[in-house]
């Protein structure tokens, strides 16, 4: 029988504990050790089962145990500073408050992502930019950036994974309760629920709005399954990543179109739009949209307002890993959009292909996104070296190492990831401030002054407390599936918390190579078993993507491997990988192992959480390890080789990992003075805290956003808004005037006072008539272009260096003039380059317009001057 109403009825919270709500609320709680103390007491095994949702614990737990820890003094005096922490962490002066020079009204910057990785019992993200995304808000929370959050929320999330007896990844979608989850339905003045609206074809697709209060960063997010919409449209934001294409372009739209709308619906106003990745890439179509109707702008005019006020980062180290579509599937839900500005279908998916008039190409998010946009990174250094080259087809009159995207190298959330004793232990000997302190703080040389045996003995405690957790977790993962008494009874024996266990935890990709330890079977073998007792353990945790056969297959290839080797006790596949157990392995394993194929991992943050606990990496030179100092705070696998036979550079760095392994890592580990401390060993893991942690944490990276990028597009963006949009206008229109006329630019004579013959350091006068056509002088920039010369011709490493102008020739071509000199000896060269330059572009390489001398058709002239002008200039 169905019911004709339904209630939602929940404990009754005594007065005395109504505060308990307002922790629960604000997940604050996650990284505020204090606060999870409080909730365990509540109900320790409570606590456990509801997936640490301390929401959840209020709804369920009994009137009876509420009423108890009512009258306990001591629970209410720890609640108390619990809210008192809260409180002071809401209302205290911030980093952007002091760093923040004139910052706009109500200024606020908005960070889209298509996943969130905040909490364990907030199921919405599957990996590692998940987590990223959900440690950027933490962390703009610890800054005070006036920052807000926009993604979607998934009734069935991602998956939770489980094995059956084959070995075989197996996935699951619990259903996400969102009133029993700290989640908070908006609701308009007259207490109905906030509702947005997306044009699909045909229809109408609503979406209701949930807030995630993330310290002081609200995270909004979107939910499609209400009943206005068709069943069909209620699934839109059932899965994470789930479905076929037409569901991925859905579920992009509601995010990026949606988004937009959304922050309209809560009358804020952005003044700078972050996209993670280029899932949110339809937000600058919205955008523009809005633009054009509400401020009565051109379709150009109002994407230079969007452009200026747009960020984009992106993760992806391949091509594979970039969202396409075909054109016919973007014209048909987003058409509109190009009748709307009074574009040709044609020139419309041009926003999102390399080249513009290729018609067959597919339609790319990151294409567009970075068109969209006036700020683009890398997520470390060696990836936006990648990202350059990737995207490079953007700017093909650029050399690559010009390419406009630099690199902020990704962090972590230092108070999330470090376990809670080892933060302890790093508050009474460094200071509270050691999460946020930068690598020029003298308290990191305290790190040294911790004695070696209590570093030692607390990581030995989070080696136990890792142990036994993946033994509880194999127990009952065997159980859920029915194993048998015998399998649940050996799930309780593996692993041995007093030797060296490396851990490898990640996403079960193939170029991840997440059997490459297998290799050598007798090898690895006599590192597991050594017969010195010197023994070896692996905990390994991941999932593979649903559709991921071949990942799938990597994980049951170590459970078969495991199990035939008889090593099944001493290699542990910890199953249903989520933050949780992320958090037992970074600080109770020994090693953090990373090895996948140069350079595709973009930067990976599971090793920086290592670190963060003392770990020491032993890692390919990819990602964020490339720039670490790898030698002091690990084990470097390989020297940065790119290898074009992976059968042979999966030789090469299995030998590698194993050499390192024998001679190096587990001598190391086993060194032990008199009272079993590996002093060697210590020493390395101080060098990991203190070199790594101000270096990789997200407080200082969300520094490098706020500086570089969102402070400078917040600036950018209202400065073309000024007096009603007219520099915007202007730009606008200079810019259709500049691509009317570039083509009419010719560089002419260049006149040199040297020939072929330089000494180091010795002045080269150079001068360069230029002729601009309908131009101004003072929309280009004319560059001296110098560097050496390589095997095939061409320059390297060019430095560019600006020349000045100096008036008029009779002729009407413009002169420009410089002095220079080569620092380096050998064969040198140069040639001349055209940039455009306005006031409000947000750098000379945003039209992708770049004229370089032709060398077939420039004249050189050595030694004199033929005109009157030249002469002068000369002089």
């Amino acid at each position: 029988m169905r019911p004709i109403r339904t209630f939602n009825v929940t404990p009754t919270l005594p007065p005395s504990l109504a505060p308990l709500k307002q922790l629960a609320e604000n997940i604050h709680w996650d990284w505020d050790g204090g606060t999870i103390d409080l909730f365990k007491r509540l109900d320790p095994e409570l606590w456990v089962s509801s997936r640490y949702n301390p929401i959840l614990m209020l709804s369920t737990i009994s009137q009876d145990r509420l009423q108890a820890v009512a009258e306990d003094g001591g629970f209410i005096a720890q609640m108390s500073h619990a809210v008192e922490r809260l409180e002071q962490y809401l209302q205290e002066t911030s980093w952007y408050d002091a760093n923040r020079q004139q910052p706009t009204e109500n200024e606020c910057y908005a960070y889209f992502s298509m996943e969130f990785g905040l909490t364990t019992c907030l199921p919405v993200y599957s990996g590692g930019l998940g987590v990223l995304a959900g440690d950027h808000l933490k962390t703009a929370s610890d800054l005070g950036l006036p920052l807000v959050g926009v993604g979607l929320l998934y009734q069935e999330g991602y998956f939770a994974q489980y094995l059956n007896a084959d070995g075989w990844q197996q996935e699951r979608y619990p259903i996400n309760d969102f009133y029993n989850m700290p989640l908070t339905l908006e609701r308009d003045a007259q207490g109905n629920e906030l509702r947005i609206s997306v044009d699909y074809p045909g229809r109408k697709v609503y979406a209701r709005v949930w807030r995630v209060q993330v310290g002081r960063v609200p995270l909004y997010l979107l939910d499609t399954n209400i009943e206005p919409n068709a069943p069909e449209d209620q699934d839109i934001c059932d899965r994470l990543y789930g479905g076929d294409i037409d569901m991925r372009i859905q579920q992009e739209m509601m995010l990026g179109i949606g988004g937009v709308r959304m922050l309209q619906a809560l009358a804020l106003k952005p003044s700078a739009y972050h996209l993670n990745e280029g899932h949110s890439a339809f937000l600058a179509l919205e955008r523009i949209r809005i633009l054009m109707s509400d401020q009565n702008l051109s379709f150009s005019e109002a994407q230079q307002v969007a452009k200026a006020s747009q960020l984009f980062t992106t993760h992806t180290p391949v091509p594979a890993g970039i969202d396409l579509f075909p054109p016919h599937k973007v014209f048909h839900y987003l058409g509109h959009y190009a009748a709307h500005f009074g574009l040709s279908h044609e020139h419309f998916l041009a926003l999102g292909r390399e080249v513009d008039n290729d018609n067959e190409s597919s339609f790319s998010m990151a294409v567009l996104a970075i068109k969209m946009a006036s700020f683009v990174n890398g997520v470390s250094k060696l990836h936006g070296a990648v990202s350059r080259k990737m995207f490079g087809g953007l700017w093909p009159h650029l050399p690559v190492n010009e390419v406009p995207i630099t690199s902020i190298t990704n962090g972590v959330h230092a108070r999330s990831c470090v376990s809670r004793s080892t933060q302890e232990l790093y508050d009474r000997y460094l200071g509270p401030t050691w999460d946020s302190a930068d690598a020029n703080d003298p308290l990191w040389d305290k790190v040294n002054a911790i004695p070696d045996e209590e570093i030692w003995r607390n990581h030995e405690s989070c080696r136990s407390h890792l142990v036994m957790s993946v033994r509880d977790r194999l127990y009952k993962a065997v159980k859920e599936r029915g194993g048998s008494h015998l399998e649940m009874e050996r799930a309780q024996e593996v692993l041995d918390p007093s030797i060296l266990t490396i851990g490898f935890a990640r996403r079960f990709a193939t170029y991840k190579r997440a059997t490459l330890f297998l290799r050598d079977v007798e090898r690895l073998r006599k590192i597991v078993e050594n017969s010195l007792g010197r023994r070896v353990q692996f905990v390994i945790a991941g999932k593979a993507h649903p559709k991921d056969i071949p990942g799938k297959e990597l994980i049951r290839n170590i459970i078969h491997f495991t199990r035939d080797e008889g090593l099944d006790r001493s290699i542990v596949f910890v199953p249903n990988y989520d933050i949780h157990v992320a958090r037992w392995m970074v600080s109770g394993c020994d090693v953090w192992l990373n090895n996948p194929r140069r350079p595709r991992e973009a930067s990976g943050t599971s090793g920086m959480k290592a670190a963060m606990n003392g770990l020491p990496n032993l890692s390919v030179l990819d990602g964020w390890w490339d720039e670490a100092d790898y030698s002091k705070t690990g084990w470097p696998i390989g020297s940065g080789e790119d290898y074009e036979d992976q059968e042979y550079q999966d030789e090469v760095e299995a030998n590698d990992l194993y050499e390192l392994l024998e001679n190096e890592v587990v001598p190391l580990f086993y060194d032990r003075n008199d009272h079993g401390i590996p002093r060697g060993w210590v020493a390395k893991m101080k060098a990991a805290i203190r070199l790594n942690t101000p270096a990789f944490n997200t407080a200082r990276m969300l520094q490098e956003y706020a500086t570089l990028g969102y402070f400078a597009a917040s600036d950018r963006g209202q400065r073309l808004m000024a007096e009603g949009y007219a520099p915007a206008k202007a730009l606008s229109n200079w810019q259709s005037e500049l691509h009317h006329h570039w083509q009419h630019i010719s560089i002419g004579e260049i006149y040199l006072s040297h020939d072929m013959e330089l000494q180091v350091n010795e002045p080269l006068q150079v001068t360069a008539r230029i002729h601009l056509g309908h131009l101004q002088a003072s929309d280009v920039l004319v560059e001296f272009y110098q560097g050496g010369i390589d095997i095939d011709g061409e320059l390297q490493g060019g430095q560019a260096t600006s020349m000045v102008y100096r008036g008029q020739d009779p002729d009407g071509s413009s002169l420009y003039n410089l002095n220079v000199a080569y620092s380096h000896s050998g064969l040198q060269g140069f040639s001349l380059r055209v940039l455009p330059q306005h006031e409000h572009l947000s750098s000379p390489y945003a039209t992708r317009l770049v004229l370089w001398a032709d060398p077939d058709n420039v004249r050189i002239v050595i030694g004199h001057v033929e005109s009157p002008s030249l002469a002068q200039v000369g002089a």
